[in-house]
């Protein structure tokens, strides 16, 4: 069995945290308690990115990021400091928005076809006669031509000339300047342009005429075809060497579901690394398994992050708020809202109509010529896109899955009885996996879903922001604890090595946050309250949208003007309600950023906000330190992201990856460790000791002690108070937390509630207090922290 983590610690490598610094602190990671560092990919990436996921050459490790002599000095520190090695890889695609940067892509422009790396990248070549669509023209090829510059002088990297246009510079093809021909008029232009292997299009053009594959809706990112061996093979020979010589011990893929087929992929990878430990990026619909024949450890953790997150939120506040989204509708002139299922039909449907249209035309040209195929292309595209609208998960892996399809074709042809007949036609044709449009369905799935939820119906459903995170239901507001613990004894059964974590680069919203956001649902009356009151002072006249921003503005308070800005324009970008990315609408957007000024520029604007915050601060803290002690101790391996071990008041990115202060945790940590010495704790407040100290016990505990966590068994508790408790038996250590702290404090505390224990002398790791008897005072236990961490005494 491959070796695996007790826990990891997520790094963002950019160039202004290379190999190097992320070596400089790997002394902190192991006083911290981290057993592996978690590293973002680090091949070379495009220009200047700061996430690293638009990789433009796979074999090498990004210069910007240290180079392979910065891994080896990395490897070097990981291993005196006792860390494992985690890295992130991206093997769908790859960075193509600057072609120069990415040698292969540029091959393929400038030989086509011809090129040896042609057949690396998913083309349908046939659509545009042999050339590859490149949507970035900021008019019509007839408005841009003036602005398109032919160089013919040759170089090295462009032996046959160069077209620039504006920051774009493609290669030329052979033969492109014909003898006498003068490339500097705009009838030379298209003359060269005919004999190119691309097609120049307006930038408009992406969402329907585009013939490559990518990463959802991102034409800067083409989609590589990894199922093929050879195209493994280059594009992971930098990563398998990683692992051959000991410089990672891990890896973590990013978005199989975009691949041809996952399950294969990650058997290759499997028997490429000797069984390392692989994790998969896989969302998981709620009551989804995932696939049991992946050769991988499991998910990184959203399904675990949506159900710590549940089971500390409030179910008596969901009719508040929803009525609270129902004034605010009305009051704006807007519909009722939508069921959640309702809402995030509208939504995908919308981007299959949109935003991936020309993935659906493929699909349909797959189809052509195909025995049973339906004949009219506009009613097969009309199927096709509501096929994906229904579909019920992110992807099927057939012959597995097949009920998703069966379920997506039912609920299709109520809602469209139209489309009825066509729909019945096009089922056995998607679900023959040996047929190019049944596979190609498979990859398409995936975007509708991401774009049609995450990125869009996210930003619709405002009624409480924490149930809005990657890999959640909104429709499920809270868990029950009885649930909660089920889902544990699950994942410990099923997948006991599954990442969890509960904030990450791709969050709406960081973990602390969420916590502040789930006092919403304990207090819904008092809420409504408050916004009534801002949107007295200040209103974007978008009811809902003014929820959203909002909670944005209490839950990451005091988050900077310039944060708020950012925020409320991807927010309302992303809805896609009232303006949007393609036509943003200049009207709404002014209004909305004046309503952020006025949260800072209007005094009693500004009152309302920072006194709330006050109201609710406490209580969120206690649903920090719960989470924290439930993920870290919880089923599956806890993944701490970076700086998180201090309150993660993060918005959406790119607001996630903004720098750490590492020396400044380093300090905290000495400061905590003496103190926690001494007998001096440290209070729950705004410096967020209390949080590591938390985090560091927790982590210390699961990499020293792995003896204490070999089971999962749900603790009871009797009493008046014993709905606000969640505690489970790890096998020796013992985890009690808070739930519902406001609730618990309206109803006088924990009175007589009492935790019903083994009997055995027992210490809290939090704070050294010693403990014993089979019946303890909960109002004992938890008089210094709302969570503790009990461990055998000896």
């Amino acid at each position: 069995m491959p070796r695996h983590p007790s826990s990891t610690y997520r790094l963002q490598i950019r160039e202004s945290f290379d190999l190097d610094a992320a070596a400089a602190v790997t002394g902190y990671l192991r006083d911290l308690g981290v057993d592996w560092a978690y590293l973002s990919p680090l091949l070379t990436a495009a220009g200047g990115s700061d996430h690293g996921y638009d990789v433009v050459d796979p074999t090498h490790i990004d210069p910007a990021r240290g180079g392979s002599e910065g891994l080896d000095r990395f490897a070097a520190a990981a291993r005196a400091a006792e860390l494992g090695i985690l890295i992130d890889i991206v093997p769908n695609h790859v960075g193509v928005a600057t072609p120069s940067e990415n040698p292969w892509w540029w091959d393929v422009l400038m030989l086509g076809r011809d090129s040896p790396r042609a057949e690396m990248f998913d083309v349908d070549w046939d659509v545009a006669d042999g050339r590859i669509r490149l949507p970035f023209l900021g008019a019509s090829l007839d408005e841009a031509i003036a602005d398109i510059r032919i160089d013919p002088e040759l170089t090295r990297r462009a032996p046959f000339g160069t077209l620039r246009y504006f920051d774009h510079e493609l290669p030329l093809a052979p033969g492109s300047i014909a003898p006498g021909e003068d490339p500097s008029t705009p009838e030379g232009v298209r003359a060269v342009l005919a004999r190119q292997n691309y097609e120049l299009r307006f930038w408009r053009d992406e969402a329907a005429e585009l013939n490559y594959r990518r990463f959802f809706a991102v034409t800067s990112l083409a989609g590589v075809r990894v199922e093929l061996p050879e195209v493994f093979d280059a594009t992971h020979a930098e990563i398998l060497r990683w692992i051959d010589e000991g410089l990672a011990d891990g890896l973590r893929v990013d978005h199989p579901d975009g691949l041809l087929d996952p399950g294969a992929y990650l058997a290759r990878l499997a028997d490429k690394t000797g069984g390392a430990y692989v994790l998969g990026e896989k969302i998981l619909e709620h009551g989804e398994d995932l696939p049991a024949w992946w050769r991988t450890a499991g998910t990184t953790g959203y399904d675990a992050l949506a159900e710590i997150d549940r089971v500390l939120i409030d179910p008596a506040g969901e009719a508040g708020l929803d009525a609270l989204d129902a004034r605010l509708r009305a009051d704006t002139g807007l519909a009722e809202p939508l069921a959640w299922h309702d809402l995030i039909h509208d939504t995908k449907r919308k981007i299959a109509d949109t935003i991936q249209v020309a993935e659906i035309r493929r699909l349909e040209r797959g189809l052509r010529g195909v025995d049973g195929a339906p004949g009219d292309e506009a009613k097969t595209i009309d199927a096709l896109a509501e096929l994906l609208t229904c579909f019920p998960v992110y992807r099927s892996y057939l012959p597995a899955g097949r009920e998703h399809l069966d379920a997506a074709a039912a609920e299709a042809a109520e809602r469209r009885p139209d489309l009825a007949d066509t729909i019945t036609a096009l089922v056995p044709l998607l679900a023959d996996p040996a047929l190019e449009a049944s596979r190609r369905f498979q990859q398409t799935t995936g975007p509708v879903m991401a774009k049609g939820v995450e990125d869009t119906a996210f930003y619709r459903a405002t009624r409480l922001g924490s149930l809005t995170e990657v890999g959640a239901d909104p429709g499920v507001f809270s868990l029950t604890v009885a649930d909660f613990h089920r889902a544990n004894q699950v994942r410990l059964a099923a997948w006991p090595h599954a990442m969890t974590t509960l904030s990450t680069h791709d969050t709406k919203r960081g973990e602390d946050v969420r916590a502040r956001l789930d006092v919403l649902a304990e207090i819904p009356d008092r809420w409504a309250e408050v916004v009534e009151q801002a949107r007295a002072r200040a209103t974007t006249g978008h009811g809902p949208f003014d929820n959203l921003l909002l909670q944005a503005v209490v839950g990451s308070w005091p988050a900077s003007r310039e944060r708020l800005h950012a925020y409320a324009e991807k927010a309302s970008r992303e809805a896609a309600e009232t303006t949007d990315w393609w036509d943003p609408d200049e009207d709404f957007e002014s209004g909305m950023h004046r309503m952020v000024d006025a949260v800072f520029d209007d005094a009693e604007l500004h009152t309302l906000v920072s006194g709330f915050v006050d109201e609710i601060s406490a209580p969120g803290w206690s649903n920090s330190l719960s989470a924290k002690l439930l993920q870290i101790t919880g089923a599956g391996v806890p993944d701490v992201y970076q700086g998180s071990e201090l309150w993660e008041m993060s918005l959406v990115d790119p607001d996630n990856r903004r720098a750490v202060d590492f020396d400044q945790r380093a300090r905290m940590l000495a400061d905590v460790d003496a103190a926690r010495a001494s007998g001096d704790l440290p209070p729950v407040d705004a410096s967020a000791a209390a949080k590591l100290l938390v985090t560091s016990r927790a982590l210390r505990l699961r990499r020293d002690h792995p003896e204490l966590f070999t089971r999962y068994t749900p603790m009871t508790a009797v009493g008046a108070a014993s709905d606000h408790v969640v505690s489970f038996d790890r096998g020796g250590a013992v985890t009690v937390a808070t739930r519902l702290p406001v609730g618990l404090a309206v109803r006088g505390g924990w009175d007589d509630t009492l935790l019903l224990t083994h009997g055995t002398p027992v210490v809290d790791a939090l704070t050294g207090r010693r403990y014993e008897g089979e019946r303890l005072a909960l109002s004992d236990l938890l008089s210094v922290y709302p969570v503790a961490l009990l461990i055998p005494e000896d």
